[in-house]
């Protein structure tokens, strides 16, 4: 069982930023609804156009992530008991696993549709991804896992708090902008079978990450990526 507690250890501003990115980019990069109509509004009508609609879903995402972390500091008496905490990042690895296995086993090939030769303005492009974004509050479950996982919620410290918040942003935003860049780049060559493969990809890592996690916890070794 770990012995040294996250709220008690000394708080490095670059190790919440660097959690805060990580659990950004974990949170935007599977291939749901949402990730498809970025791609397909990247091929269909621009990179600016898909980037966003990224755009519009990290602040869908930053809002639930807000939710999750106030709702958390609420409890903190019970995330400050080393049993419970020992017990919360068991349960966020775990989650983190069915999340990747979810993750690695879906088809977001099922979820292209049609597009129709309008544009749109990039204000409609920007709602309408926030509010399918918006519209999936299972999302809460997915920041409960990561949030435990990493030891993210630290309200004694509300800079860095606020820190790793603007990270999880920052962490979304490179997301989408690099899957928007990489999608422009090879749009003459772009298959849709490929998008199947990075999130296979994509759940391989959250699985060996929730592995990884099971790994420090069960052996209480501290690992500042994870703990």
């Amino acid at each position: 069982m770990q012995t040294d507690m996250f709220i008690a250890a000394p708080i490095s501003t670059l190790e919440i930023l660097i959690k805060g990115v990580f659990i950004g980019i974990i949170a935007s990069a599977p291939m749901g609804p949402v990730g498809v109509l970025c791609l397909q509004r990247t091929l269909n009508k621009g990179r600016i156009y898909g980037l966003v609609t990224g755009i519009g879903a990290a602040l869908s995402d930053i809002i639930y992530a807000l939710i999750t972390g106030y709702g958390m500091s609420f409890v903190m008496d019970f995330i400050n008991n080393e049993r419970n905490m020992f017990i919360l990042q068991l349960i966020g690895s775990a989650m983190l696993l069915v999340f990747g296995i979810m993750t690695w086993v879906s088809d977001p090939r099922r979820s292209f549709r049609r597009t129709t030769n309008k544009k749109g303005t990039l204000v409609h492009n920007f709602v309408t991804s926030f509010l399918l974004t918006f519209s999936n509050p299972l999302i809460i479950f997915l920041f409960i896992a990561l949030f435990a996982r990493f030891a993210f919620v630290i309200p004694s410290h509300p800079l860095e708090q606020t820190v790793g918040y603007a990270a999880i942003v920052g962490g979304a935003l490179l997301w989408w902008f690099l899957l928007t860049y990489f999608v422009d780049k090879v749009r003459t060559r772009f298959e849709v079978k490929g998008v199947r493969i990075l999130n296979r990809v994509i759940g391989s890592i959250v699985i060996l990450a929730s592995i990884a996690g099971f790994f420090f916890t069960l052996t209480g070794l501290h690992n500042p990526a994870l703990n």
